[in-house]
């Protein structure tokens, strides 16, 4: 063999020469929900379906300034996905207890399925 190859061999077998592998990122847990129609969901804009809409914005505010809603919006297609939420919880069961405490989700306008998300930290507050 040249002498090259050699030098190449012994620096891939040194272990003290080897290039480090990249440190695998710290995850943190959040939970993911997405905001479904449910029973009582229509597309209809009635008084009550306005009053029932600023009630679910009032909620989503409040936990959003209460450092419980990372994110939150609607989706815009017609699909049975209405919106989706991030919540910065405890556990699985305290996020889906402040989704169902939504009054669109109380009054079966919406449901909410949930789902822990594993995320890199420090991406979201």
């Amino acid at each position: 063999m040249k002498t090259a190859t050699w030098a190449v061999l012994l620096l891939l077998a040194a272990p003290g020469l080897r290039a480090e592998e990249p440190a695998m990122p710290k995850m943190t847990t959040y939970y993911f929900g997405m905001l479904l129609k449910a029973e009582k969901w229509t597309p209809e804009v009635t008084p009550e379906s306005t009053a029932l809409q600023a009630l679910h914005i009032a909620h989503l505010t409040a936990m959003g300034k209460a450092g419980r809603l990372v994110i939150a919006g609607p989706l815009l297609d017609d699909g049975t996905i209405r919106g989706l939420v991030v919540y910065k919880a405890a556990s699985i069961e305290e996020a889906k207890g402040w989704a169902e405490a939504d009054p669109a989700v109380k009054a079966g306008r919406l449901k909410v399925e949930m789902h822990p998300w594993m995320v890199q930290r420090g991406i979201l507050p």
